[in-house]
Protein backbone atom coordinates (compact mmCIF):
# COMPACT_ATOMS: atom_id res chain seq x y z
CA UNK A 1 0.00 0.00 0.00
CA UNK A 2 3.13 2.57 0.91
CA UNK A 3 4.64 1.65 -2.49
CA UNK A 4 1.52 3.07 -4.66
CA UNK A 5 1.04 5.60 -2.33
CA UNK A 6 4.75 6.73 -2.98
CA UNK A 7 4.06 5.71 -6.52
CA UNK A 8 0.74 8.16 -6.83
CA UNK A 9 2.90 10.91 -5.07
CA UNK A 10 5.67 10.64 -7.59
CA UNK A 11 3.22 11.00 -10.25
CA UNK A 12 1.82 13.65 -8.94
CA UNK A 13 5.11 16.16 -8.46
CA UNK A 14 7.06 14.75 -12.26
CA UNK A 15 3.24 16.19 -13.60
CA UNK A 16 3.29 19.37 -11.57
CA UNK A 17 7.22 20.21 -12.42
CA UNK A 18 6.48 19.16 -15.78
CA UNK A 19 3.71 21.66 -16.65
CA UNK A 20 5.03 24.43 -14.23
CA UNK A 21 8.24 24.44 -16.60
CA UNK A 22 6.06 25.08 -19.78
CA UNK A 23 6.01 27.85 -21.92
CA UNK A 24 2.25 28.36 -21.33
CA UNK A 25 1.24 30.65 -18.92
CA UNK A 26 -2.12 28.21 -18.29
CA UNK A 27 -0.39 25.35 -17.86
CA UNK A 28 2.33 26.81 -15.30
CA UNK A 29 -0.63 27.77 -12.84
CA UNK A 30 -2.09 24.57 -12.89
CA UNK A 31 1.11 22.66 -12.29
CA UNK A 32 1.64 24.91 -9.45
CA UNK A 33 -1.91 24.00 -8.21
CA UNK A 34 -1.14 20.53 -8.73
CA UNK A 35 2.38 20.53 -6.63
CA UNK A 36 0.45 21.74 -3.94
CA UNK A 37 -1.98 19.11 -3.64
CA UNK A 38 0.45 16.67 -4.12
CA UNK A 39 2.07 18.36 -0.75
CA UNK A 40 -1.73 18.06 0.28
CA UNK A 41 -0.99 13.98 -0.07
CA UNK A 42 2.01 13.65 1.38
CA UNK A 43 0.88 15.30 4.59
CA UNK A 44 -2.41 13.20 3.92
CA UNK A 45 -0.46 10.11 3.50
CA UNK A 46 1.90 11.00 6.83
CA UNK A 47 -1.51 10.34 9.07
CA UNK A 48 -1.96 6.31 9.27
CA UNK A 49 -4.55 6.60 6.46
CA UNK A 50 -5.04 2.55 6.79
CA UNK A 51 -6.40 2.50 10.03
CA UNK A 52 -10.42 2.51 9.71
CA UNK A 53 -11.26 3.38 13.08
CA UNK A 54 -12.32 7.15 13.74
CA UNK A 55 -10.44 8.97 16.60
CA UNK A 56 -12.31 9.20 19.49
CA UNK A 57 -11.02 7.95 22.35
CA UNK A 58 -13.36 5.54 24.15
CA UNK A 59 -14.89 5.60 27.55
CA UNK A 60 -12.93 4.78 30.26
CA UNK A 61 -9.20 5.00 27.91
CA UNK A 62 -7.00 7.93 27.95
CA UNK A 63 -5.19 6.96 24.42
CA UNK A 64 -6.25 6.04 21.45
CA UNK A 65 -4.95 3.04 20.40
CA UNK A 66 -5.21 2.16 16.53
CA UNK A 67 -6.52 5.18 15.28
CA UNK A 68 -5.80 7.52 12.19
CA UNK A 69 -4.13 10.94 13.30
CA UNK A 70 -7.08 13.65 12.54
CA UNK A 71 -4.42 16.37 12.56
CA UNK A 72 -2.98 15.87 9.24
CA UNK A 73 -6.76 15.17 7.72
CA UNK A 74 -7.72 18.53 9.16
CA UNK A 75 -5.04 20.01 7.80
CA UNK A 76 -5.05 18.78 4.34
CA UNK A 77 -8.99 20.00 4.35
CA UNK A 78 -7.89 23.75 4.89
CA UNK A 79 -5.06 23.52 2.33
CA UNK A 80 -7.85 22.36 -0.36
CA UNK A 81 -9.50 25.27 0.52
CA UNK A 82 -6.90 27.59 0.55
CA UNK A 83 -5.46 25.65 -2.87
CA UNK A 84 -8.30 26.34 -5.08
CA UNK A 85 -9.30 29.66 -3.73
CA UNK A 86 -5.27 30.86 -5.20
CA UNK A 87 -5.65 28.78 -8.12
CA UNK A 88 -8.84 30.20 -8.97
CA UNK A 89 -7.15 33.83 -8.28
CA UNK A 90 -3.74 32.79 -10.55
CA UNK A 91 -6.26 31.90 -13.13
CA UNK A 92 -8.44 35.19 -13.17
CA UNK A 93 -4.94 36.97 -13.09
CA UNK A 94 -3.53 34.89 -16.29
CA UNK A 95 -6.78 35.24 -18.12
CA UNK A 96 -6.50 39.13 -17.52
CA UNK A 97 -2.90 38.73 -18.28
CA UNK A 98 -3.56 37.29 -21.62
CA UNK A 99 -6.46 39.48 -22.30
CA UNK A 100 -4.41 42.56 -22.03
CA UNK A 101 -1.10 41.39 -23.45
CA UNK A 102 -2.72 39.02 -26.43
CA UNK A 103 -0.21 35.95 -25.84
CA UNK A 104 0.02 33.04 -23.08
CA UNK A 105 3.49 32.57 -23.79
CA UNK A 106 5.68 33.46 -20.64
CA UNK A 107 8.65 34.13 -22.36
CA UNK A 108 6.57 37.00 -24.78
CA UNK A 109 5.64 38.28 -20.84
CA UNK A 110 8.51 40.56 -20.32
CA UNK A 111 6.53 43.50 -19.95
CA UNK A 112 7.97 43.49 -16.13
CA UNK A 113 11.31 44.29 -16.83
CA UNK A 114 12.09 47.84 -16.85
CA UNK A 115 13.44 50.12 -20.33
CA UNK A 116 17.02 51.19 -20.27
CA UNK A 117 16.26 54.81 -19.91
CA UNK A 118 13.78 54.20 -16.54
CA UNK A 119 15.15 56.26 -13.83
CA UNK A 120 13.09 54.61 -11.36
CA UNK A 121 14.23 51.43 -11.87
CA UNK A 122 17.12 50.60 -13.74
CA UNK A 123 17.83 47.66 -15.85
CA UNK A 124 20.54 44.97 -14.92
CA UNK A 125 23.57 46.07 -16.01
CA UNK A 126 25.89 43.26 -15.28
CA UNK A 127 29.22 44.50 -13.38
CA UNK A 128 27.38 47.83 -11.93
CA UNK A 129 25.41 45.51 -10.01
CA UNK A 130 27.77 43.28 -8.86
CA UNK A 131 28.67 43.30 -5.44
CA UNK A 132 32.54 45.16 -4.56
CA UNK A 133 34.45 42.46 -3.24
CA UNK A 134 37.42 43.83 -0.95
CA UNK A 135 40.69 43.04 -3.24
CA UNK A 136 43.17 40.61 -2.66
CA UNK A 137 46.95 40.97 -2.61
CA UNK A 138 49.03 38.41 -4.78
CA UNK A 139 50.07 37.29 -1.45
CA UNK A 140 46.91 36.30 -0.39
CA UNK A 141 45.76 34.48 -3.66
CA UNK A 142 49.34 32.32 -3.38
CA UNK A 143 48.47 31.21 0.02
CA UNK A 144 45.30 30.15 -1.05
CA UNK A 145 46.09 28.21 -3.54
Amino acid sequence: MIWLLALTVWIVVTSAVYLSLSKDVFRCVLGLGLLGSAANLILFVSGRISVMEPAVVPLGETVLQNAANPLPQALVLTAIVIGFALVCYSLALALRLIQSTGTDDAHALRMAEPLPTDPVKPPYNGAEHEPAWPARSNASRQEAA
